[in-house]
This record gives C-alpha cells, sequence and structure tokens, in this order.
C-alpha cells in the first residue's frame, strides 16, 4: 500500500525552477529535479521576479524523436522547438549541432539555439504567449496616439487579428507582410513608445530603489533610537543609584523624580520622532503633487447651448422648489445643488426641440403653417 501512494505520488506532475527545487520539495522528496545534460545553455522561458527561468516538467514526459521518458532517464529534459514540438537535449545535441536541420515531426527547418524551455503544461499556451510577446514589442501604441477612441479600437482589432492568425497558422506570408508594412510605417512611433517604456521602467526602478533606502534608514533610525533609549536609560539608572549612595534625602522622592525625568525624556523623543514622520511624510506628498499632469479642458468646441432663446431670471414662480428656497439651513439640500441650474436646465431642455420640424401634420398655407393635431373623439384640434 505504501508503494502504490509513493507511486502515484511519483506520477504527478509538478512545476520546478531551473536550477532551483520543486515547488512540492516538502512532499516528494524523491523527485529528480530537472539538470541539463547538454554543454549548450538554452535562453528564452517565462522568468519568475527573482529571474530564475520556470520550467515544467511532469512524470509523463515522454520524447517523440527517442521514445525516451523519464523512467528510463530520471535526468530527461524536454525543451520547446519554433514550431513548438518536444525534444530532449540527447536529440536535440544529435540532430542540430552540426548546424541548421528539418525538424523530425514536421520537417521545419530549425537551430540549436532557438529552442527554449517549456513553461506552461499546454504548448498552444506557450505559442500564445510568446507570439504576444513578438507582437507586443513592435505594436506598442497607446490610446493618446490616435485621434478618437474609434480608432484606437481599429487598431487594437487590428493586432488581434493578427495576433490569431499567428497562432493559428492561418495566412502567415500576408500576416508578416502586414507586419513588415507596420514597422516600416510606423518605425518612428515604435521607437518613440519603446523610448517611453524604458523611461517609465526605469521611474519605477528609481522610485523602488529610493523606498528601499527609506525603509533601511528608517530602520537605521530605530535602532539607533533604541540604543539611545537603552543608554539613557543606563545612564539614568546609574544615576540614580549614585544618588541613593551619596544623598540623604528620601529614597521614595529620588526615585520619584528619576521616573518623572524618564518620562519626559520619552515624551520629548516620541514627539521628535513624530516631527520628522510627518515632515517626511509632507516631502513625499510634495513630490507626488509635482508629477506634472495636464489638465482636462472639457466643451473647447463651438457648443451650442441656446444663449439666444433662454434668458434666466432670478426668480421663477416654483411651488415644486419653493421648500427648498425656504431651506436655510440647507437640510433638503445635497451638496452641490443649487435652484437656479434646475431652472436653466429646464428652459434649455424646453427650447431644445423649437427647430425641428415634425414629421407629420405639417401644411403650409402662403405664408403661414399651420399644425393639425391627429383627430380625436370630440373632433379636430387646429392650432395657427
Amino acid at each position: 500500500m505504501a508503494n502504490r501512494t509513493g507511486a502515484s505520488s511519483w506520477l504527478r506532475g509538478t512545476i520546478v525552477r531551473k536550477g532551483g527545487g520543486s515547488s512540492m520539495s516538502s512532499t516528494r522528496t524523491s523527485t529528480p529535479q530537472i539538470q541539463s545534460t547538454s554543454t549548450t545553455i538554452f535562453g528564452g522561458g517565462v522568468k519568475d521576479p527573482s529571474g530564475r527561468t520556470s520550467e515544467y516538467f511532469s512524470m509523463d514526459d515522454q520524447c517523440p524523436v527517442c521514445k525516451s521518458d523519464r523512467y528510463l532517464n530520471p535526468k530527461l529534459r524536454l525543451l520547446v522547438s519554433a514550431c513548438y514540438h518536444k525534444m530532449c537535449e540527447s536529440c536535440i545535441d544529435r540532430l542540430f549541432t552540426l548546424g541548421p536541420a528539418p525538424c523530425p515531426i514536421c520537417n521545419k527547418t530549425l537551430r540549436k539555439l532557438a529552442f527554449t524551455p517549456q513553461t506552461f503544461e499546454d504548448l498552444g499556451v506557450e505559442k500564445e504567449v510568446a507570439v504576444r510577446r513578438r507582437i507586443a514589442r513592435d505594436f506598442n501604441k497607446r490610446q493618446d496616439d490616435f485621434p478618437d477612441l474609434r480608432s484606437y479600437n481599429d487598431y487594437l482589432e487590428e493586432v488581434e487579428d493578427i495576433a490569431f492568425n499567428l497562432i493559428n497558422d492561418i495566412d502567415l506570408p500576408q500576416t508578416e507582410a502586414r507586419i513588415v508594412r507596420y514597422k516600416q510605417e510606423n518605425a518612428e512611433v515604435i521607437q518613440l513608445n519603446i523610448q517611453r517604456e524604458e523611461q517609465y521602467a526605469q521611474y519605477l526602478r528609481e522610485l523602488e530603489e529610493a523606498e528601499r533606502q527609506e525603509r533601511e534608514q528608517r530602520a537605521l533610525e530605530l535602532r539607533r533610537a533604541e540604543e539611545e533609549e537603552r543608554e539613557e536609560r543606563e545612564k539614568g539608572r546609574q544615576e540614580l543609584l549614585d544618588k541613593l549612595e551619596s544623598s540623604t534625602k528620601d529614597a521614595s522622592k529620588l526615585v520619584a523624580r528619576a521616573k518623572l525625568e524618564a518620562q519626559r525624556r520619552a515624551s520629548a523623543r516620541s514627539s521628535s520622532s513624530q516631527f520628522n514622520g510627518s515632515s517626511k511624510d509632507r516631502g513625499r506628498v510634495a513630490q507626488a503633487v509635482a508629477v506634472p499632469d495636464a489638465p482636462h479642458i472639457p466643451l473647447q468646441d463651438d457648443w451650442y447651448a441656446y444663449e439666444d432663446k433662454v434668458t434666466l431670471r432670478d426668480n421663477y414662480d416654483d411651488p415644486v422648489s419653493e421648500a427648498v428656497r425656504r431651506d436655510r439651513e440647507g437640510v433638503m439640500r445635497a451638496g452641490g445643488y443649487f435652484v437656479e441650474q434646475a431652472w436653466e436646465r429646464a428652459l434649455r431642455c424646453a427650447v431644445a426641440g423649437l427647430e425641428i420640424v415634425p414629421l407629420q401634420g405639417l401644411h403650409a398655407t402662403g405664408s403661414s403653417m399651420i399644425i393639425t393635431a391627429p383627430p380625436s373623439q370630440d373632433g379636430d384640434v387646429v392650432m395657427a
């Protein structure tokens, strides 16, 4: 029973890091780590925040070329080619050491250094991640680079079409031609956005470094304050012992005075530390405010607001808002509400449709126009 349980855990796939231990090392101590048997250093793969390549492997892995599996070769390591077929390092060294050679599965010409570690269990996901990385390097326009939102959405749709074609191997020559044409037409914008991304990444690194230095400085100041407090406490204790030894005064009074002085020194230190912290916080807020941000000014075009049709008066006979106007304490008003704004909106809405010609019921007779309403049960109503 124990052997059966160990075999089931042995067959379970996991993810290990190149040059590191298994993510399930606490429960599977007998699982072999992936170790390279080739002299070639294969790059690529997805790296974690520490810079190490995350590499997937399973006990069911088998090389499709030599049919070697992990039971026969515990050090088996499969790599992914440019056509997204897996091969072990031994087959790669045997087939591609002398130069480019066709893939034994699809006959596509491959190079040895084009093989990369496998990061995801599904090779389809592996291919999509690689394709989108490649596309993102060149198709890096932002919404600010377009005159309107519709153009930006069309651009995003074009990018998705290109990515879909590359992922599913649809019209590859035409798609590659589109990519080359786009790179030639937008070379300056691509380079500019690359510089922007580098500047933003540099800004994030500098910000992270400043925060790290600030944390270290705070920790150093805290250790220094604790050391000073300990020294003052030891010094006060020694002074109290000397006074008790040499003075003729009441010992309880001397002890109470020493405690009072110690409390006074502690309160002075705490107030000083709070002042320094608040000044640093104000400095950080000032730096955050100093970040340039272009203001957004709406309605800069020739917006027609019916100024020639509306004349707003100071007061109207409005029974609906009478209670609100009598409310001097502002109990019935929400923040930023004014009755004048409601009046102005009602007037603008009232005159907004005066210039719209009705679709029916309009008859021209000479120089005058008669608008006839639909007939009702009581008869026709005519407005001249």
